[in-house]
């Protein structure tokens, strides 16, 4: 038995270190409905603060030893610097702390089936779309989502069903805490090279998540890393994708707007049901057929999963408007990966838009250091790119790497170092029939909400 699971048993009041966190926020939604009495801290404000308060958890701006009193577990975020004020005197008080993966991976262990949805990109789309379908078809589902569901309000949610789906994020091998019946594989790709170092490691680590799966392993059938992290793992399969060697796939496939699909599901030459997505890209077609994939082996049927499809509309931070004024669209998205942007710029600028503002905010400097010229060539689709300066969270520049390198490279763009500075050159350009696009998973929705507020303003 695991240490936290017996803690969990006998001690209630837990803190949260870095409860702002998108990976901490949902974790600490659920415990609050199993009865436990929750504090935390954080060092900045956002939605996911408002929230918690809002549901009656203590919530202190600013990190210090003094926020600990009362707590019987302390739980604190991998994105938190090690010689964090706070988290030092954690480590030092004799309070039992765990890293967020032990809790995470705790919960999971209270559930027999378990969806562990993960990949290189799309995990919150995916993990949304497939909550959406149980809550949808009443299946009372749990779930820890990596972004905001509209359907919930939430980044999670706990049901009394023995049914669980969660984002299981790879970064620094954290998902191996997690405990899967069914693993759901997006696709795998090169991220985190700083902690992976190469492709192979990112593989290997993918496939010991693999081996981790008590059941069945849905993948994605087209993309070869995927295929080469499955291989020789003796579980039931089950494969989706555009090709039609896989088990589900997409045939007459239209769209509306220039980017939002409408197509059939099918399997083995069969038509199961055709769908019309409220989300925008070829990339989330593939996404679908993976939700469809693993809803259906985990009991609904096409039709519950058409209902819960068609009625998604995109989690938070994903392709989100959050406003339409003076003819001028405002949207934001989690974008950070190259070829995350690449799939969503691509989408956007086919929708008809006069001119397409992407304003990006760079997220790590290993990041922005190792994929520096795929970083250049996609920041380029977009008609204006505005960014801002690297957002380094949990590092040190020691790669002397800055935005400022990036706009040299990419013709005509620009870059800030606050917000407000973005937000005023941006409006003073942008005309009806454009649209502004904030990109990054750091704090650049706070850019698209002053935006926002200042067009109200006008």
């Amino acid at each position: 038995m695991y240490e936290i699971d017996e803690l969990l048993k006998e001690k209630k009041r837990i803190h949260f270190i870095g409860i702002g966190g998108s990976g901490m926020c949902p974790l600490a939604e659920i415990l609050l409905t199993w009865g436990y009495e929750i504090t935390g801290s954080d060092n900045n404000t956002g939605d996911n603060i408002d929230k918690l308060r809002g549901l009656g958890v203590k919530v202190t701006l600013g990190q210090k030893p003094e926020n600990l009193e009362g707590a019987e577990i302390i739980v604190y975020t991998a994105a938190i610097l090690k010689d964090n004020p706070e988290l030092v005197a954690a480590k030092a008080s004799g309070i039992p702390c765990f890293e967020r993966a032990k809790l995470f991976g705790a919960i999971t262990r209270k559930y027999s089936e378990c969806i562990g949805v993960f990949g290189t990109h799309g995990k919150t789309t995916v993990t949304s779309m497939l909550t959406q379908i149980f809550v949808m078809a009443q299946k009372d589902p749990t779930a820890v989502i990596g972004g905001r569901l509209p359907l919930i309000d939430s980044h999670g949610i706990a049901g009394k069903s023995e049914l669980m789906v969660c984002e299981a994020c790879e970064y620094g091998a954290h998902f191996l805490d997690l405990a899967p019946n069914v693993a759901l594989i997006l696709n795998v790709d090169e991220d985190h090279l700083e902690f992976f170092g190469n492709l192979d490691n990112i593989i290997k680590c993918f496939r010991d998540f693999s081996l981790l799966t008590t059941s069945t392993i849905i993948y994605n059938g087209d993309d070869e890393n995927t295929v080469r992290t499955v291989e020789g793992v003796e579980r039931k399969k089950i494969t989706f994708g555009m090709k039609n060697t896989n088990d589900y796939y997409a045939e007459n496939i239209t769209y509306n707007r220039g980017a939002f699909a409408e197509f059939d599901i099918m399997s083995k030459g069969e038509k199961l049901i055709r769908v019309a997505l409220k989300i925008p890209g070829v990339h989330n077609i593939v996404n679908t057929l993976g939700a469809f994939a693993a809803a259906i082996n985990a009991g609904c049927t096409p039709e519950e999963c058409k209902t819960g499809i068609e009625a998604f509309s995109g989690a938070g931070r994903r392709f989100e408007i959050l406003a339409e004024i003076n003819g001028i669209t405002i949207a934001d998205d989690y974008a950070h990966h190259p070829e995350e942007l690449r799939v969503m710029l691509e989408s956007v600028m086919k929708m008809g838009y006069n001119t397409v503002w992407a304003v990006f905010q760079p997220f790590t400097y290993s990041r922005t250091k190792i994929l520096f010229d795929d970083f250049v060539k996609v920041l380029q689709i977009p008609d204006k790119c505005v960014m801002t300066e690297i957002m380094g969270s949990r590092e040190v520049n020691t790669y002397g790497i800055y935005t400022k390198d990036l706009a040299d490279k990419i013709p005509g763009s620009v870059w800030f170092n606050t917000f407000e500075e973005i937000s005023d050159y941006v409006l003073s350009h942008a005309k009806s029939g454009d649209i502004i696009l904030t990109m990054g998973c750091g704090d650049i929705y706070k850019a698209a909400k002053i935006m926002v507020n200042k067009l109200k303003e006008n």
